[in-house]
């Protein structure tokens, strides 16, 4: 009985707070099925399109804020050789092998009875023996002594730092000025400039920017010539 007296006097249950669905689904009557998707996917889409602005923004300071090619002391990285792995692999395998020489050569010696051989013999042995393990790796260093693996440049002070190999397989890093290059009168196969009186190795090719290695080499200054001194020598001669 109770029911129908609440009934009668109007008394409604609250209706419950419509879910997004029937939401879309009362547009969709209303304003046809098109209309209501469109206005259903326009504010995830602008979400996104927010969240990818201010993602592109943080890269694009990331990437501005960082530069791979600089380094603190050296410089600019202008230069990368690409035979540094080769030349280290080379020099380490000739090191190695002079090194499981000399510990190899008294069990040779005592195996083979080649001590106890004539001179002659002896000498062609220790002779073979001292060419691998000491010649190979001495011509090794020399030819490959100059070859600089990256080179660096200093805007404000025009200078480079060239890092080679040293004889122990460590980077070394040698300073110079623009002004201490020399370049050799004649071509050599191990040599491309004079670092002061240090040989230096490096691939024109393998300069990013073209310009550092006419810089570098000299070639951006302009060339002037005395017409006097020209023809005072002439007459001299």
């Amino acid at each position: 009985m109770l029911l129908p007296l609440l009934r009668a006097s109007g008394c409604r249950r609250p209706a419950a707070p419509a879910s997004p669905a029937a939401a879309w689904l009362r547009a969709a009557a209303h304003r046809g099925f098109p209309a209501a998707c469109r206005r259903w996917a326009a504010l995830p889409a602008a979400a996104g399109a927010q969240q990818v602005t201010s993602f592109q923004g943080v890269a694009v300071r990331s990437l501005c804020t960082s530069s791979p090619h600089e380094h603190p002391e050296h410089g600019r990285l202008v230069y990368k050789g690409n035979l540094a792995k080769a030349v280290l692999g080379v020099r380490f395998f000739s090191y190695s092998t002079s090194i499981f020489n000399l510990f190899m050569m008294p069990y040779i010696m005592l195996k083979t009875g080649i001590g106890f051989e004539s001179l002659l013999i002896q000498a062609a042995f220790y002779g073979l023996i001292g060419f691998f393990t000491f010649v190979t790796p001495v011509t090794l260093h020399v030819l490959t002594k100059g070859y600089v693996i990256r080179l660096y440049y200093k805007d404000e002070m025009d200078t480079y730092t060239a890092i080679t190999y040293n004889a122990i397989l460590a980077e070394k890093a040698t300073v110079f000025h623009q002004k201490d290059v020399k370049i050799p009168d004649i071509t050599k196969m191990f040599t491309t400039f004079y670092a002061k009186t240090k040989s230096m190795l490096v691939n024109p090719t393998l300069f990013p920017n073209p310009q550092d290695y006419n810089h570098l080499m000299g070639y951006d200054k302009s060339f002037y010539f005395n017409l006097e001194e020209e023809k005072e020598a002439g007459e001299k001669k």
